[in-house]
């Protein structure tokens, strides 16, 4: 839906990222299983100094994000690309909000830079 998300694939942005965060180590993991980011969040989740995460539509369906989030140490950022309250009822609803540290949506790709921001 490029209409809603851009056209920009997440490859190149991250490039991007990595150019304006030069002194900074960052990398990405990316997973269409509930499961393995469920796992993923506990492999960092204690020794990574930040965490952004959008979780896509699992947001509102996944208990077990939720609370993988909140079973770690590390703090992480909930971010959404598309202002989740100007879009359909259901997607107004997160398990990973509670348990953040913070949520940025609506400022497109530009909301991971603010989340890594937020960790400096």
């Amino acid at each position: 839906e490029p209409e809603i998300y851009g056209s920009e694939t997440f490859e190149d942005y991250f490039k991007e990222l990595q150019i304006c965060f030069k002194d900074v180590e960052i990398s990405y993991f990316q997973s269409n299983v509930e499961g393995e980011i469920i796992d993923k969040l506990h492999e960092v989740g204690f020794s990574y100094d930040g965490i952004v995460l959008n979780a896509a539509a699992y947001t509102h369906t996944s208990i077990g994000i939720g609370d993988a989030v909140k079973g770690i140490e590390t703090k992480v950022v909930e971010v959404h690309i598309s202002n989740i309250h100007a879009r359909e009822e259901f997607r107004q609803h997160s398990y990973i909000s509670p348990n953040a540290s913070g949520v940025l949506f609506g400022f497109g790709l530009k909301g991971y830079d603010l989340a890594i921001e937020s960790f400096l």
